[in-house]
């Protein structure tokens, strides 16, 4: 039924009254379309709920995800935070919508539950105790006026059919009287048919008079009776009414967050976390230590040792993830150590992979290109023999943006030619031959 109607719309006053026998049965119903209203809307508050925790969920996952590959990644400083602080939103805001769920749940679809069940009463042989008690008022309620109506509807019955019958006994009559075949007696018999008909006429006249003075009689009884059944179905209703009225605005209450306290310190702190960002703070921080502003320590003469026990090498063991870089000067006393963390330049980065500053002559010599850094990542190098290497799987698409990077689909198995460099690239090798350069956090071992 739709909310908004018209209140003469549909209406019939011949046949569809409610004071007519047996339409009282519409009221009737609406009780057992109360029950059912509430299954309605106990359901239409469960599939909210598991919207709710749906989303909740997603929110998680997508903090999870993006915390992560913001870590890993090659942002720094207060901006780094106010990032991060993003995700920090989405997680709190998760929360919240898990508690949405929980009121929807524990307290809306519960209170409705609970007062539909005080409500309606189950009968053994089927059927709502309320209902019962309805249709019984309104049967005892109408049965005299019904069977008052019944006999004045026979009345008029007989009274119509004696009319017809005395226009039709009128005309034979007159007819008779211009054909010269109809004899006296025959013309008499027809005569006194007419009168006999008249005299039926009157009498069922009489008759449906009486029975409709009758039924006019006991109809202010019918309408008090039937009123006095009809006026506790509508307390009933209107219980109903405004409970689920009530239950609406608890809904609205826990589905409304922009009334939660909560819910405004989220945004407020989120942009207390933008707003603090220093575009000047994390430039010097870069200076400090990734720029110009880091120690060196530039190299001296040393005279030979013989109880240095502390091997050169260029490249040290890979430190845990945020330890950065060590820069050790090698003397028979005290080590001076300088941290600086580093970050690669693919969407998904690995802290863990840092560089060492030193070096040792027992290395192959440098060539140009690696002077002051190393060598170039991205340098041709001898092509690995066939069968060499390590068999990984794509985890996700990539489509390489130089000549010399490879571009495959997530799924696609490449063999792994070398180790991840500083920058978070591996040089590998597609089933096709193809050698070249590929994000390291691309792939899985097979």
């Amino acid at each position: 039924m739709s909310g908004s109607y018209d209140e003469c719309a549909g209406f019939d006053e011949a046949t569809d009254s409610f004071w007519e026998v047996g339409n009282y049965k519409r009221a009737v119903k609406r009780i057992d379309d109360g029950h059912r209203l509430c299954n309605d809307l106990m359901n239409c508050v469960h599939e909210r709920a598991k919207i709710e925790k749906a989303y909740a969920q997603q929110l998680t996952d997508w903090s999870k995800r993006w915390k992560q590959l913001v870590e890993k990644g090659p942002q720094y400083g207060s901006l780094e935070r106010a990032w991060m602080a993003v995700m920090t939103e989405a997680e709190k805001v998760s929360e919240l919508h898990q508690e949405v769920k929980n009121g929807l749940l524990s307290e809306d679809f519960e209170k409705i539950k609970n007062w539909q069940k005080d409500s309606y009463h189950k009968q053994m042989m089927g059927g709502f105790k309320e209902t019962k008690e309805a249709e019984d008022g309104f049967r005892k309620a109408q049965k005299p006026w019904a069977k008052k109506l019944k006999e004045m509807e026979t009345a008029k019955k007989v009274y119509h059919l004696a009319c017809k019958e005395e226009k039709l006994a009128a005309t034979r009559e007159a007819n008779s009287k211009a054909e010269a075949s109809v004899t006296p007696d025959q013309q008499k018999k027809l005569q006194d048919k007419v009168d006999k008909c008249k005299q039926d006429v009157q009498k069922a006249k009489e008759k449906y008079e009486k029975a409709l003075d009758e039924l006019n009689k006991s109809t202010p009884q019918y309408i008090e009776s039937m009123e006095q059944v009809f006026d506790p179905c509508q307390q009933f209703e209107e219980k109903r009414l405004s409970f689920l009225k009530e239950v609406l605005l608890d809904i609205k209450r826990h589905l409304n967050l922009t009334e939660n306290q909560s819910y405004e310190g989220v945004y407020r702190e989120l942009e207390q976390m933008i707003r603090i960002a220093d575009a000047k703070e994390d430039l010097k921080w870069f200076n400090n230590y990734h720029g110009p502003a880091m120690p060196m320590n530039w190299p001296q003469f040393e005279e030979y040792n013989p109880d240095l026990t502390h091997t050169i090498t260029k490249r040290e063991k890979v430190k845990k993830p945020n330890e950065g870089v060590t820069l050790t000067s090698v003397t028979s006393g005290v080590e001076q150590v300088v941290q600086a963390g580093d970050r690669g330049s693919v969407s998904s980065y690995d802290r863990s992979q840092v560089f060492s500053a030193e070096w040792s002559d027992e290395d192959t010599p440098n060539t140009g290109s690696e002077t002051n850094g190393g060598a170039n990542p991205f340098e041709e190098e001898t092509a690995a023999p066939a069968g060499k290497g390590v068999r990984v799987r794509a985890l996700y698409d990539y489509d390489g943006q130089e000549q010399d990077e490879l571009s495959f689909k997530a799924g696609d198995e490449l063999l792994k030619l070398g180790e991840e460099d500083e920058q978070g690239w591996c040089k590998g090798r597609l089933g096709n031959g193809q050698d070249g350069l590929f994000p390291a956090n691309y792939v899985e071992s097979i």
